[in-house]
């Protein structure tokens, strides 16, 4: 590995250039994530082309989330039992099958189910790029090198919606993945050629049960949340389902707890300071993903934007959070966490705040500077805390840090995105005024259905705004001590169990 003046080698002793290896993960992870948010400002598109609600419609971006979650514990178990350059390709394969799915999809089913082909990619692809990272580079330049891979999490999501309107105003919905097959093309070229081993494999054997439970516990509670939407928090599929994830994620980690090699090492949580990480990288990803598929909504329908202007409006938010990642992450080898993620939770709060009391008058600049404040202070968080978390874990629990971090985070954004459309959904319907004033008084009908839709924005964004406040709380937790050194008594001897 790489450390001090050393010759940059892979897992079996070969020279590599980890500058064209870096570009290659960049680029090829850039575009997989890059599809999390690029059907955001196309949803009404959809919704007209296939005849689907809006709480049909965001299953495209919850359920590529949710599948994200279910794969990416699996990444822990993938990456120590195969050659990353292997994992790499498999990976952007399957993405490569998933977009052609839906580049050709004849109704919504198909690409439905192209998109869960492509999280399957995704949610590899992800972790997989955080663990290289991590692996290549010594611990005093991990902040720098986090920033990078924050351009690809951070800034390929936040520009989704801009160009995913550009594509729907000057072309189709199909050219927003027709756009990205040449490209991974390209990038499974480059990856034979550059790609190498550089995390050390072992063969373990895969505990199928712990699989299963996890992905029924966060299938099931995933799917509950969005059922909200159409049937309402009282409605028995919803309940029954969160229940029954909830019963599923408890035997999971009961399971994992008690095993000697387990499939996702859960007792990385008993580091304080990784816990507190990967509690407020969460939190944060709840705060950025919610907005960013709420917001385009609310410019579309209630300001009347064009799919490209509602995108283009998020676009100098987005160039923001590209831009300070890097920055971001070389303060961090510089100073440590603390007061840069308290800064970032301060300004992502004060730059959520005044979306609640949005109205159809409020200035679009307005938008656009709350917008940049948000993701300014988005990216003093993201990186830094989740590069303060890995740090302290001893480095061959990484690829587990990494995959319990993300897991819990990609869930978490499920659960946000689903709460917060639900949250639009039903305040809106249950203000929304009787269809037999629509005759009687036709203009009074639609002043109250548009005032009805502006509140359903405003509840959720009050939602957001609490998921910026819980995430406040938790970053004044983050200190600038030195890498922790008292690591549990279990999860050591969990560790060596797994060497013998």
């Amino acid at each position: 590995m790489a450390n001090g003046n050393k010759a940059i080698v892979d897992a079996n002793g070969k020279p590599f250039n980890r500058n064209l290896l870096v570009l290659v993960l960049l680029v090829g992870t850039f575009c997989t994530v890059l599809n999390g948010t690029i059907l955001t400002t196309a949803f009404p598109t959809l919704m007209k082309e296939f005849s689907v609600t809006t709480s049909d419609v965001q299953w495209l971006t919850t359920g590529f989330l949710l599948v994200n979650g279910i794969m990416i514990p699996v990444t822990a178990w993938l990456s120590n039992n195969f050659s990353t350059k292997v994992l790499y390709i498999i990976a952007m394969s399957t993405f490569l099958v998933g977009t052609i799915m839906c580049f050709t999809a004849p109704n919504f089913g198909t690409i439905l189910a192209g998109r869960l082909v492509q999280a399957v990619g995704v949610g590899i692809t992800m972790p997989l790029m955080q663990m290289v990272m991590l692996s290549i580079f010594p611990a005093n330049q991990r902040g720098a090198a986090m920033g990078l891979g924050g351009l690809v999490i951070g800034l390929a999501p936040a520009i989704g919606p801009t160009l995913s309107g550009f594509i729907i105003d000057n072309f189709t919905w199909r050219d927003l993945f027709g756009m990205i097959i040449p490209i991974v093309v390209i990038v499974l070229i480059l990856a034979f050629i550059f790609m190498r081993p550089v995390i050390q494999t072992r063969r373990t054997k895969l505990d199928v049960l712990s699989l299963i439970e996890s992905t029924i516990g966060f299938g099931a509670i995933l799917y509950g949340f969005s059922s909200v939407g159409n049937d309402g928090w009282g409605s028995t599929t919803v309940i029954v389902s969160i229940v029954v994830g909830v019963i599923f994620i408890l035997l999971f980690g009961y399971r994992q707890l008690h095993m000697e090699t387990p499939f996702l090492e859960l007792r990385v949580f008993k580091v304080k300071k990784f816990a507190i990480a990967a509690a407020l990288s969460s939190v944060t990803n709840m705060a950025m993903i919610g907005v960013e598929m709420v917001l385009p909504l609310y410019l579309q329908i209630v300001k009347g934007m064009s799919a490209f202007h509602s995108g283009l409006t998020l676009l100098p938010g987005a160039l923001m959070m590209g831009v300070m990642s890097p920055i971001t992450g070389n303060a961090f080898d510089k100073f440590g966490p603390k007061d840069l993620t308290r800064m970032g939770m301060f300004l992502l709060t004060a730059g959520t705040v005044p979306f609640f009391f949005l109205t159809q008058t409020t200035p679009v600049l307005d938008i656009v500077i709350l917008y940049m404040i948000r993701m300014f202070g988005i990216s003093m968080v993201m990186m830094p805390a989740t590069t303060d978390g890995m740090n302290a874990l001893p480095f061959d629990l990484m690829s587990h840090g990494t995959a319990v971090n993300n897991t819990v985070r990609q869930v978490f954004s499920s659960m946000g995105t689903a709460i917060l459309v639900s949250v639009l959904t039903n305040v809106t319907n249950n203000l929304k005024p009787s269809k037999s004033l629509l005759t009687q008084a036709p203009l009074q009908y639609k002043n109250d259905f548009f005032n009805s839709t502006l509140s359903g924005y405003h509840a959720a964004f009050a939602v957001a705004i609490l998921f910026c406040v819980i995430g406040y709380g938790i970053s004044l937790m983050v200190t600038n001590s030195s890498k922790s050194k008292a690591i549990d008594t279990d999860l050591e001897n969990t560790k060596m169990a797994g060497e013998e």
